[in-house]
């Protein structure tokens, strides 16, 4: 069996983060080793939350894992918190990783043009960093303009969306996959730059109106889990996608009207079908 090292914090209610990750990679059949940044009482959604900083057990947890010999076939990062829980990962990627050992990134941090709260451009910086250690990386349009410099636009091209992955590709990645992509109208999905080949690779479903927090936490999992599984990645984000897409339409049926997360628990056995 696969074993897939993530890293990222826990919210304990909110349905995204680690509390999504670890139900999809193991329903994807790899083994799921959490490592949290931070303990979080809901996610950032909910008024008055509670966070509790865990930077100061990534060292030791990693040392022990170290002392006992343990590999990771994937090491995957979601959300950090903090410039300094960069470094610590930075660190950790050269320490676990050997020949085979995919690194997947996906570098939270901004959306709809603008920075999270409490982030700043040194953060992304730092960001841009950790994309240069990965074999793959799933940014959205937002986080890929801040790290390569470009201008952020709502309107766009095919163009546009090259020269973003042409720059993301200076990063050092073997991969660059841009998420949320709409080429067409109607449509969004997903289009992608592979270094060593040079070729290019767009998916696009169908769009819907419609916005939960987790969704993108949703994406990346699914990507990890379905790469793990043997998937060219050309296919992995494909199945990410409609497997998104999927369970977004199934939340939206629901009667009782969710609003802070999507009913993936309802759609995984459909995401264990899909080719």
């Amino acid at each position: 069996m696969k074993r897939v090292l993530t890293i990222q914090d826990i919210s304990c209610l909110g349905k995204c983060s680690l509390t999504i990750a670890l139900p999809v990679i193991s329903a994807l059949g790899s083994e799921a080793v959490i490592l949290p940044t931070a303990v979080l009482s809901t996610h950032t959604m909910f008024r008055n939350f509670t966070c509790k900083d865990l930077s100061d057990q990534i060292e030791p947890i990693a040392n022990h894992w170290k002392s006992e010999g343990v590999t990771f076939d994937a090491i995957y990062t979601g959300y950090l918190g903090t410039i300094g829980q960069i470094d610590q990962v930075k660190e950790l990627f050269r320490s676990f990783r050997e020949k085979g050992t995919t690194i997947i990134v996906d570098p939270v941090m901004a959306d709809n043009g603008k920075l999270y709260p409490a982030f700043d451009m040194d953060y992304v910086r730092k960001n841009a960093e950790l994309c240069a250690e990965a074999d793959i990386i799933v940014p959205n349009i937002t986080e890929a303009a801040l790290m390569t410099g470009m201008e952020y636009r709502e309107e766009y091209d095919e163009d546009y969306i090259r020269e973003l992955l042409a720059r993301l590709n200076e990063l050092g990645a073997g991969i660059s996959v841009l998420t949320g992509i709409s080429l067409e109208k109607g449509k969004t999905g997903i289009m992608g730059y592979e270094r060593k080949s040079g070729d290019y690779y767009v998916y696009q479903n169908r769009r819907i109106d419609a916005a939960y927090h987790g969704t993108g936490d949703l994406f990346s999992s699914t990507c990890v889990g379905e790469i793990l599984r043997g998937r060219d990645w050309r296919d992995a984000m494909r199945i990410a996608a409609d497997y998104t897409a999927h369970t977004i339409e199934v939340t939206l049926r629901n009667p009782e009207k969710p609003w802070y997360g999507v009913d993936f628990e309802t759609t995984l056995p459909d995401l264990l079908t899909m080719k």
